[in-house]
């Protein structure tokens, strides 16, 4: 079974989000096999919900993550995945300083789809901004979904 860890920096804004839509997708696209789809971040407490905003921004989108709580990317936790996706360079050069075995399955999200580049992070911001971040997270995982898939798969192999 392919594993997709999508990690942010606090798990609670970013990375949910985007765990929820790239199940979703990959439901939707009936992608076949079950899939691992999980998140974390680089500075995360363990055990913490996801934002407000996020969550009201999900439930708009007729999304659920209420149940979600935060957890850390350990090195334990990334050497179990086949495929770590980030938000940032920063996340990426974290997790790749944390766990230099999984360095050659670390990658930003946005690097699936095209040039790679960060994706900001909506913390503190208005209920618009976790709408803008929730689009382009949706944009990045629709148009990076061949490329995540056959990323996934390749390492799982």
């Amino acid at each position: 079974m392919p594993s997709i860890l999508i990690v942010c920096t606090g798990n609670i804004c970013r990375s949910p989000i985007a765990e929820v839509y790239l199940r979703q997708k990959l439901a939707q696209e009936r992608i076949p096999g079950e899939w691992e789809i999980i998140s974390a971040g680089t500075w995360a407490q363990d055990g913490l919900p996801a934002t407000e905003n996020g969550v009201a921004v999900m439930r708009e989108r007729g999304l659920d993550m209420s149940r979600h709580r935060s957890r850390n990317a350990s090195a334990a936790l990334l050497a179990k995945v086949d495929l770590v996706l980030t938000m940032t360079a920063g996340h990426v050069e974290a997790l790749r300083a944390e766990c230099a075995s999984a360095a050659a399955k670390i990658f930003r999200l946005t690097e699936m789809a095209g040039p790679p580049y960060d994706i900001r992070d909506p913390y503190g911001g208005s209920l618009n901004d976790y709408r803008r971040t929730a689009d382009e997270l949706e944009r990045q995982i629709e148009e990076g979904l061949p490329g995540i898939v056959a990323a996934a798969r390749q390492n799982s192999a």
